[in-house]
């Protein structure tokens, strides 16, 4: 790669050095364990150690929110401030939900012009970007590539990173470049945590400039390691990190708690993988007292699952089939073999008489919304299960805002991610540990890829903070749920096996999964509004 190679001033270097930047993050659980400290009384906070056994999360009185407001109402300031919220900035939404007494009325036109409102609330004072604002070269200057090489050492990294994505941004192909030949120097796929993420988001700025995302994405999706292969790695991460167990975890109690006394259970699951975690719902349901109900079933498929599983649903029916056998469990499976954006109503199996529930893990910030398609999937599936008259739908996604984030902001929020992701992967295995490595390879730094490589259509990476699922959440028509603290001890049993570093909160009925103080996913829960109103 050719760059340039001019001289560049010491004055302008030293901003590449590791510097200390102060931001306020999350407040931490005191000594007395009575939540979290230097927090306003009426903040929707709990944490495991102040909550009781049994019941709901703890309730809080909070103000109603106002969406057509001049100052945003999702936005962390004053006593709208919520615990999810780890950047002094309204890049991530958080805040009052819409109280569950209201009648809504849908108005397609009016929730797109709320998500534009709400979207632009959020790119104000982007200052997890402006933190890196001032790393630039002397003035007239330009880069010198050889001087940046030989400092290789001292430089930081996460600096590195973002002058590279700025470059990127402004359409500066000469200084991109020079940036990628200094990263590869610096990062490495068995290094601490920020240099393996350095490697893929490295290779996600280099796709993103070769037009070529959407081909590494594939590949990295489908094509390369065998099915087999794909499966063992995605095994090494569902044991060293508790990510999807947590899902599975809290979703399960959530389920349980609300078909107590049902005799038929339709559970509804829009990304099924192996059906992992059905097998512990069977066996909790043939401890039932009285007896275990009838079990019905549906998954919907996805390609990654298939591909790893090396067949389609019908071994995850038989599998899940010769567990309820063996725990007497009247059992019935139903398979939609399709994407999540093609599902209609026909397709999902259900029947009279039957309870139904639906889960969503990590699976809904695939689907399309209205700033990518028309057809706005993501709103349609949830009008889709409203019409069912669902018993409970659990919602499971990562904490994250990179939507309809433009790419820089968009960058910055996968950097500071998935540095917390790759630290609590590095708290499991050793550094030079192959499977890890390959683990990493590819089941995560696809999805990175995809962030930072690909845009539209070939963007399937979408995710959306709580704050913004609560929106869509109560404009298709549901109101939120709490999550009981049965759910939550179930979860915190759970994570007595993992790094003492994850850690449980929740707000305002939900429940979210911890990196130290970085929040890394939540688990909330939401029945049919019955107040509201369709056009």
């Amino acid at each position: 790669m050719q760059t340039s190679q001019k001289h560049q001033s010491a004055a302008g270097l030293h901003m590449l050095y590791p510097q200390v930047h102060c931001s306020s993050q999350f407040q931490m659980i005191d000594n007395n364990n009575n939540g979290f400290s230097n927090t306003p009384s009426k903040e929707s906070f709990f944490t495991l150690e102040s909550s009781t056994a049994s019941g709901t999360l703890p309730s809080y009185d909070s103000p109603s929110v106002s969406i057509t407001s001049g100052r945003s109402p999702f936005s962390p300031q004053g006593s709208n401030s919520c615990i999810s919220d780890p950047h002094p900035s309204p890049e991530n939404v958080y805040g009052s939900p819409l109280s569950a007494a209201s009648s809504y009325v849908y108005d397609e036109a009016g929730v797109k012009s709320k998500i534009r409102e709400l979207e632009d609330s959020l790119l104000s004072g982007d200052t997890k970007v402006e933190e890196y604002s001032g790393f630039s070269p002397a003035a007239g200057k330009s880069w010198n590539w050889d001087e940046l090489l030989a400092l290789t050492p001292q430089l930081d990294l996460k600096e590195v990173l973002m002058e590279g994505a700025r470059a990127v941004a402004d359409g500066d192909f000469a200084t991109a470049c020079g940036f990628i030949d200094v990263l590869e120097q610096m990062v490495s796929v068995s290094g601490t945590p920020v240099q393996r993420l350095g490697a893929y988001m490295a290779e996600g700025l280099r796709a993103r400039l070769e037009g070529s995302g959407g081909n590494i994405y594939r590949a990295l999706k489908c094509n390369e390691p065998t099915g087999r292969e794909l499966m063992s790695y995605m095994g090494v991460l569902y044991e060293i990190c508790p990510y999807w167990k947590f899902a599975y975890t809290a979703a399960n109690a959530a389920i349980l708690e609300a078909t107590a006394g049902e005799n038929r259970i339709h559970v509804i699951d829009f990304q099924i993988a192996q059906g992992s975690q059905y097998m512990f719902l069977i066996h909790e349901l043939a401890k039932r007292p009285g007896g275990p109900p009838l079990l019905r079933v549906t998954g919907v498929d996805d390609t990654q699952s298939r591909y790893a599983r090396g067949g389609g649903l019908g071994l995850v029916g038989e599998k899940l089939a010769d567990m309820a056998r063996s725990c007497g469990v009247p059992f019935e499976f139903h398979d939609a073999v399709m994407s999540g954006c093609k599902v209609h109503r026909e397709h999902l199996g259900v029947e009279p008489g039957f309870a139904v529930v639906v889960n969503f893990p990590y699976v809904l910030h695939h689907m399309p919304d209205e700033s990518v398609s028309v057809e706005n999937h993501r709103d349609r599936l949830l009008h889709l299960i409203k019409s069912l008259g669902p018993k409970l739908v659990t919602l499971v996604e990562q904490e994250s805002n990179t939507n309809t984030s433009p790419f820089l902001s968009r960058f910055m929020e996968t950097l500071d991610y998935y540095t917390a992701m790759f630290e609590s992967i590095d708290a499991a295995r050793p550094r030079d540990d192959k499977q890890r490595i390959s683990a990493e390879q590819h089941c995560v730094a696809r999805d990175i890829v995809n962030m930072i490589a690909c845009e539209e259509r070939e963007r399937v990476e979408r995710h959306e903070v709580l704050g913004k699922w609560r929106v869509r959440m109560m404009m298709a028509g549901f109101m939120g749920w709490p999550v009981s603290t049965s759910a939550a001890f179930a979860a915190s049993e759970m994570l007595k096996g993992y790094d003492k570093n994850y850690k449980l909160g929740g707000s305002e009925g939900a429940l979210y999964l911890f990196w130290k103080r970085r929040p890394m996913a939540t688990c909330s829960a939401w029945k049919p509004n019955q107040n509201h109103i369709v056009n």
